[in-house]
């Protein structure tokens, strides 16, 4: 199973790495029956991140048409005033530090990560999962209507907004679509998906090498609606 995770400028580093070494590390402890591989909508190229100028190497296009799971982050950077909008002049590579993660977010929509995404969505040997701002990247491009999705607790609102069925979960499962809330809850994606995709032993073993225990039940379209507490 192939991961690509997906940078833009402006990324959020963590949103990145923690779903990357889970994912990796489950790779390693399941004899490689997981690869992870970093793209971007532009090809090979370093870009950077939005914090500090930290940068990484994404070594290939976003490929829709190859199974597995496609990762979209979300974006680091000042949290922004409402009716901060994104600067159509900027492309690839112009990120500027002290950029508003809204405005970070809304570049994405000036480039092709749109375009791919959409047909990632469409290819149904793909699960397309989000970490934090990254449910709003996909969401802001009309892909998340009458979806059920999470996202970092400051943007739910606007998820909500969006056509979206926000879900006040750490971890949403909603089948071919997996979304994480806040920033270190990328963590607890990654584990639920090897969970999910290669099974709990091999989940378990990643979740004790970096001894981290996952926060709260998975949300998924399963069982009886509950009444009201």
């Amino acid at each position: 199973m192939l991961a690509q995770i997906v940078l833009f400028d402006g990324f959020d580093p963590l949103d990145v790495i923690a779903p990357y070494e889970v994912l990796y590390a489950g790779g390693v402890a399941s004899g490689g029956a997981v690869s992870v591989e970093l793209v971007s909508a532009e090809g090979p190229r370093e870009v950077v991140s939005g914090t500090g100028g930290l940068a990484l190497r994404a070594t290939a296009a976003l490929d829709p048409g190859r199974a597995g799971l496609v990762l979209v982050p979300g974006a680091s950077g000042r949290v922004g005033e409402p009716g901060e909008v994104p600067d159509d002049d900027a492309g690839a590579g112009s990120c500027q530090r002290d950029a508003s993660i809204p405005v970070l977010l809304g570049r994405t929509l000036t480039t092709e990560l749109p375009a791919l995404l959409t047909a990632t969505m469409e290819n149904p040997e793909v699960t397309v999962c989000a970490v934090c701002g990254g449910s709003l990247v996909l969401a802001m491009a009309g892909l998340l209507e009458g979806r059920r999705a999470t996202t970092h607790h400051e943007g739910m609102d606007l998820l909500d907004a969006t056509g979206v069925h926000a879900v006040n979960a750490r971890v949403v499962d909603d089948g071919d679509l997996v979304t994480g809330a806040g920033v270190t809850s990328g963590l607890d994606l990654g584990l639920y998906l090897l969970e999910r995709e290669v099974g709990p032993r091999i989940a378990h073993a990643v979740e004790e090498l970096f001894a981290h225990e996952r926060r709260g039940t998975v949300w998924r379209a399963e069982g009886p609606e509950p009444a009201r507490l």
